[in-house]
């Protein structure tokens, strides 16, 4: 992947915090996974808008049943990773 050098700056205090994070991968990796993160988060904001337009604004109701339905999905996930770690260990 290209790559170009660019010069930003950046608070003190919050780059003396992020750097102990980003040891490893170093600062640059850190700083391209934070704007990916931030571009994705923006997109998805827009997404959001464009549906609330289109069909109108989530209710109460829906908005909790969302909440249920992404409740379960973690439950299950958490459920299949402990089963393969426990069919690792028998192994």
């Amino acid at each position: 992947m290209a790559t170009k050098k660019v010069t930003v700056t950046i608070p003190e205090d919050l780059l003396d915090e992020i750097r102990a994070d980003a040891a490893e991968r170093g600062l640059s990796a850190y700083v391209a996974e934070a704007l990916r993160f931030k571009r994705d988060r923006d997109r998805l904001l827009e997404l959001v808008d464009w549906l609330q337009e289109e069909h109108g604004p989530v209710t109460e109701d829906e908005h909790a049943a969302a909440l249920v339905e992404l409740d379960e999905l973690d439950a299950e996930h958490e459920r299949r990773r402990t089963a393969a770690k426990h069919a690792g260990e028998a192994a």
